[in-house]
């Protein structure tokens, strides 16, 4: 009987996480949101959040996790952006270390901005987790479209984020405070 439960509990595991590592999410086209929330930490993600805001599918930008010792001026720099456009639609976010504290700082930049809608930028194999954070810190009314950055990530980075993923989405029934 123990081998048995052992056994399923293995196949759905491996079947999740082949699921999970095959069908990545997608980026999406031109919906408009109220705003755009970029998660730091991986290639191709803050352009993607600036071709957002500069095509006008969405008004604001929230760069959420920059690094404390990022100054405005140098990022505007790095990302060729008009100090206008920096000033008026732009925020960066310093509070973020992690995915669960993104979901904090996006949730404070929404109730200040008046954010009905955002449109989620990060890495195809982060999405699930990320889109996850978010709907936990935020009230349920606010609309997220997922716009995965594709990536080429190696199998033990799947692996670990399966199984992250797997983890805050049970922290619920482990939560016994």
């Amino acid at each position: 009987m123990i081998r048995r439960l052992f056994s399923v509990v293995m196949i759905v595991w491996l079947l999740g996480f082949v699921l999970f590592a095959v069908l990545l999410p997608q980026p999406v086209g031109t919906a408009n949101t109220d705003g755009v929330v970029v998660l730091t930490g991986g290639k191709g993600r803050i352009d993607r959040g600036l071709e957002a805001l500069r095509q006008g599918w969405a008004r604001r930008l929230l760069v959420s996790g920059v690094g404390r010792e990022v100054k405005p001026r140098e990022f505007a720099a790095e990302y060729s952006i008009n100090p206008a456009l920096l000033s008026c639609c732009v925020t960066l976010g310093y509070k973020a270390v992690d995915t669960q504290s993104n979901g904090t700082e996006t949730a404070d930049w929404v109730r200040a901005d008046r954010v009905r809608s955002i449109r989620l930028v990060t890495s195809d194999w982060h999405m699930r987790r990320a889109a996850l954070e978010l709907r936990r810190a935020l009230p349920g009314d606010i609309v997220i479209i997922e716009d995965a950055v594709p990536t080429h990530p190696n199998l033990w980075a799947l692996f670990l984020e399966y199984h992250k993923w797997l983890a805050r989405l049970t922290a619920p029934v482990w939560d016994w405070d």
